[in-house]
């Protein structure tokens, strides 16, 4: 919770005045007793009705400056609350988005939601009770301590027994509560991700009859939640019970010791009656208390998530953007590979081993292998997404690694494999690649993409509405737009990471001839990742991939001679074609002639 406290720093009046309120209201309560015992004993017992109203006049005061201070404090600890929790969610989303991708894949999308919501909104909650209650009740119940002794010490020294057994009851439920509280979360996380994979994979789960078996595991997942949530619930619902057992043993053991006083002259009923009245007070407050830690535990445990999650380093260094003018070597190499390997974290084996290549200005590299040979690993390395294990990646000569982020990102567009638009008009989703881009330079990216057809087929043209995640768009018009939306950038180096695969021949085909039109234009040097031989095979070079290794790197022509891997993808994609056509024709043939 103190990596946490420094959110807080911008409301110090608030942190401190909430707490003070809160104790001037306490005080003010604490007096009622004793102005009750006055009531008793000289009103009441003396038949004086003036001086009754005039009291009850005090405790009206008394209640209204109560309320006022009530009022007050909760109004400064609701806004430092607020605050706080509006400070740390931002704090944690600009912090998850600097992190890397391998500490996206470690910790999980479902936990980091579940850290950014729930546990939030618990910590604000944690941060609202402690500074509203927190001094409150101690000050209440060792408050009322006091008053006792100034009342009668015999009967006092009953409080100095039932605190401290409140006190082991209260934080010794706290103790074992906490480390569940945890586990709840983590609960809660694990449900989360059934849910999300069910939503979002809904479709495949109905083509494939699976219905039932994915009730069934969330019903076991919520179950477990469920089961853990009763547990904790079980053990922090002792606290009520327990505490009013020892309260009012202790009221019992007030009025019997009081009660002898007053027959023997020592104390007088009204007395008793405050004594009795204080002790009520701390029972009161000690279910607050008890409450309030319980909400306490919840909060810490939720907060240690947070904290986990902030203090989790990026695995990328992001150099500050060099201010000195540095001087440009020309040179015709845009991206060189020299001996890279690359692990993912919590990997055994390394995903890409001694990968070694030179992609030049203007060319095309084609990218080719088998589903987890490393493809989009390798690509992902360049706008580092992920960071080499071993060797270097250099982009114009110089070690990606030496590059600030935003500098190095900017040189680069991508095309990631799953199609990903966002809420907003197409034109907003094209100004994701560049900002300031005029309307003919979004419609020259959508002819490139061969995506003019998808926007001039919309009502609204370029301001379509698109749904969250472009779930009103086909899979081949999600990629079109995308692919757009890179082009629009204008890099020095395009990576189109199997974004094609919706796509028809004849719609691919005339892609990368825009495409090639474009790099004659402006010196782009393009990588495409494709499992379709038709797609790479005009590449300038292409580049084999098996396991994580670089088992050809050539051309076309020469990888079919010297590539068994490449050979096999080819002739198993090509001569079915060639078969199917040729078994197509003489079925024709046969038919002309039967007729």
């Amino acid at each position: 919770m103190k990596r946490l406290l420094v959110y807080l720093k911008d409301y110090k009046k608030e942190t401190i005045l909430g707490p003070l309120f809160k104790l001037l209201e306490a005080s003010f309560e604490l007096f009622v007793p004793l102005v009750v015992a006055e009531i008793i004993d000289a009103g009441i017992g003396g038949g004086d009705r003036s001086y009754i109203i005039k009291m009850s006049v005090v405790l009206v005061l008394l209640a209204f400056v109560g309320l006022v201070s009530a009022v007050t404090a909760q109004y400064f600890a609701a806004k430092a609350a607020v605050g706080f929790s509006t400070k740390l969610r931002y704090s944690l989303f600009r912090h998850i988005e600097s992190l890397s991708f391998s500490e996206m894949d470690t910790i999980g999308t479902s936990t980091l939601i579940t850290r950014m919501t729930s546990d939030i909104n618990q910590v604000q909650s944690g941060v609202n009770m402690v500074l509203r209650l927190f001094l409150r009740s101690p000050f209440i119940v060792f408050g009322a301590m006091i008053m006792a002794f100034t009342v009668d010490v015999r009967a006092a020294l009953v409080f100095v027994v039932t605190i401290p057994v409140l006190s082991v009851i209260v934080f010794g439920i706290m103790l074992i509560t906490m480390p569940l509280f945890k586990k709840v979360q983590a609960g809660l996380d694990q449900v989360l991700r059934s849910t999300r994979q069910n939503l979002a994979g809904a479709r495949v789960i109905r083509a494939f009859n699976k219905e039932a078996e994915e009730i069934a595991s969330f019903r076991e997942d919520n179950e477990q939640l469920t089961n853990l949530q009763i547990l904790v619930g079980k053990i922090s619902a002792l606290t009520n019970p327990l505490t009013y057992i020892v309260v009012n043993a202790g009221i019992i053991a007030v009025i019997w010791i009081g009660g002898k006083q007053v027959y023997g002259g020592i104390l007088t009923q009204g007395q008793v009656v405050a004594l009795v009245n204080y002790m009520s007070q701390i029972l009161v407050e000690l279910v607050k208390l008890a409450n309030l830690i319980v909400n306490i535990t919840k909060s810490l445990a939720c907060a240690n998530r947070i904290a986990e999650v902030l203090d989790t380093k990026s695995s990328l260094d992001n150099p500050k953007p060099s201010l000195e003018t540095e001087k440009k070597v020309e040179s015709d190499v845009s991206v060189q590979f020299s001996h890279v390997g690359m692990t993912y974290a919590n990997a055994s084996e390394e995903a890409l081993t001694d990968i070694d290549f030179v992609a030049k200005k203007g060319q095309t590299i084609g990218i080719i292998g088998g589903t987890g040979s490393g493809k989009s690993s390798l690509v992902n390395l360049i706008p580092r997404f992920y960071d080499a294990s071993s060797g270097e990646v250099l982009v114009d000569g110089k070690n990606v690694k030496d590059y600030a982020l935003t500098e190095l990102r900017d040189k680069v567009g991508v095309v990631m494999q799953k199609a990903v638009l966002f809420s907003g008009t197409i034109e907003q989703n094209l100004r994701w690649g560049k900002e300031d881009a005029t309307e003919e330079e979004l419609w020259e990216a959508l002819e490139i993409a061969q995506a003019t057809d998808v926007v001039k087929g919309k009502p609204q043209g370029l301001s379509y509405k698109i749904e969250e995640g472009g779930k009103n768009l086909s899979g081949g018009q999600k990629q079109r737009l995308t692919i757009a939306r890179a082009v629009v950038k204008k890099p020095e180096i395009l990576i189109l990471d199997d974004s094609a695969s919706a796509l028809d021949f004849a719609t691919d085909a005339k892609l990368r001839l825009a495409l090639r039109t474009l790099q004659e234009k402006g010196k782009q040097t393009i990588f495409i990742v494709s499992q379709r031989t038709s797609s790479i095979q005009f590449a300038d070079r292409i580049i084999v991939l098996d396991d994580g290794k670089a088992v050809g790197i050539g051309t076309h022509e020469e990888l079919l001679v010297s590539c068994d891997t490449y050979r096999e993808i080819y002739e198993s994609q090509f001569k079915k074609e060639e078969q199917l056509t040729s078994s197509t024709n003489q079925n024709r043939e046969k038919e002309g002639g039967d007729n």
